[in-house]
Formats: C-alpha cells, structure tokens, sequence
C-alpha cells in the first residue's frame, strides 16, 4: 500500500501510551505510513460513521454499530477487571428512581452508554455531553447522575461525588468476564496481509511503551495537560494490560459476550458478520 493509512486514536493516556513508538518510529513500521488524529473517543465513534479512518480507536458499542465497515483488531483493546465506568452523583442519591432521571453519559455510542442500558434493561434517558464535563454538571445540580469514564474513576470524589454503581464490577458477577471497553478498529476493505501488520505493529508499540516507561511521558502529558503524574499513571496501569498486547481467548469471549447481551437487548442490530477482523 503506497498511500499513508488514516490513523486515529483518542487523547487519552492509555492511547498515547500504546501508539507512541508508532507515532515516533520507534519501532521498524515495515514501510507502512500513517497519518495521525486524535481526538475524544466519543468524537472518533462519530467521525467513524463516515467511513475517514483507515484504523481507529472505537468504543464497542460504536463498532457494534459499524460492524459492516469496520472489524475489531486483537491488540490495543481497553478491557480489564475493576476499569469499568462509574455511576456517580451528589450523597443521597436514590438508586430506585435511576430509570426515570435524565442521566449525563460520555456520548450515545460509547461502551459506558451501553453498559448503563443493559444495567436498566430499559433505553435509558441519557444526555450525551463530552465527559469532562460530566461531573462539573452535577456538581452545578444541572444533573443529578451521570456516567463517567477514564481518569474520573480516580477524580469524582474531588468533585463531592460518590460512586452509586461500578458498571465493571456489575459486568464481572454477572457474566465473570472482564469488562470490554474499546478497542482498535479496521476497515474491512483493507487486506489481510497489512490488517495483520497493523494488529502486529499495535503489538510492539504496547510493548514498546512498557520496556521504556518514561519515554513516553511528554508526549502523553502533551495530550492530558489537567491530569497529574500520579493519576496519569494509575490511569495507564489500570487500562493497558496483557489484554491490550494480545485479548486472548478470554478477552474474546467478554467481547463477543458483550455483543451477544447488546443485540438481545435490541441496543445493536443484529449481524451475521465476525466482529473480529480474520489476520
């Protein structure tokens, strides 16, 4: 392929952390080019619907909804146990009246906006808004709950906030699986032989990130300037881990679990086609 394969991954610091010997050739690409974007995930599951990105970072959810153009990669997945997201609101929060509250959510097509579904069995009454903004809305009384993703898990009690439900550990005693989040997506159009590159690449590049630790740091940094060190780090080692360099064959039972408990409760459409991408 002569031409730059579109590229796109989110702003997060799990991301960065797994594209950066990618993005700085630190790693021999095999003579494969990209050109970069990076953006909010939820943004990225939007854009995606256009068909832009030759590879991109998608919420499951979202690759739910773009299965007939777009396939899942084995390597570079968020999935884990005790990462999933968090439903949060101010003390005193009454979980039974949850169903009929409007519920700030990190963007409809998110894997958060999915879980929060299947956690109410019912379509739930969710505000799309971008998740940084999630806990200062309901700390300003605009909402009264919300779901919350990445480094809120370690920030919303700064906010007066207190966890009502882990969406994760929900996941984890109802299906003893770890909780699929979002994972790296390819064109179906693209052939097997580089869609096989690309999913190695992704490989060496986590690998990469985790024998140079602080190489990475200004590059993420760049990327999570309201973050600290410390909580950059916790968000890191809570969200790439053996999964991300290789899902395994229980990351893709969680996966496919996901999708199977997604469709039945009419939240995806039914499709015959293999989530997974064939390398």
């Amino acid at each position: 392929m002569d031409k730059k394969l579109k590229l796109a991954y989110s702003t997060c610091p799990n991301d960065t952390f797994i594209f950066y010997a990618l993005a700085h050739n630190a790693i021999d690409c095999g003579g494969l080019k990209f050109d970069i974007e990076l953006a909010d995930v939820e943004t990225l599951n939007q854009r995606a619907k256009t068909g832009i990105y030759d590879i991109s970072k998608l919420s499951f959810a979202a690759i739910g909804h773009l299965v007939e153009e777009y396939g899942l990669l084995r390597s570079g997945v968020a999935l884990g146990k005790g990462c999933g997201p968090l439903l949060v609101a101010k003390p005193g929060f009454d979980i039974e009246q949850l169903s009929s509250k409007k519920i700030a959510v990190p963007g409809m097509w998110t894997t958060a906006c999915l879980l929060l579904g299947l956690f109410l069995s019912i379509k739930p009454k969710a505000v799309p808004m971008p998740f940084e903004q999630i806990m200062p809305a309901i700390q300003r009384d605009e909402y009264e709950c919300g779901v919350i993703i990445h480094e809120g898990r370690f920030t919303y009690k700064n906010y007066g906030l207190v966890k009502i439900v882990d969406f994760g550990k929900w996941w984890e005693e109802k299906t003893s699986l770890p909780v699929p989040l979002g994972g790296i997506a390819v064109r179906r159009n693209i052939t097997s032989s580089i869609t096989k590159k690309i999913e190695d690449l992704i490989r060496s590049s986590v690998q990469y990130s985790f024998n140079h630790r602080s190489e990475a740091d200004n590059y993420i940094k760049k990327y999570a300037q309201e973050m600290s060190s410390k909580v950059i780090r916790q968000h890191i080692d809570l969200y790439v881990n053996d999964f991300t360099i290789n899902l395994g064959k229980e990351g893709e039972e969680a996966v496919n679990t996901l999708f199977r408990k997604a469709r039945d409760s009419k939240i995806l459409l039914e499709n015959n086609l293999p989530i997974f991408i064939n390398t």
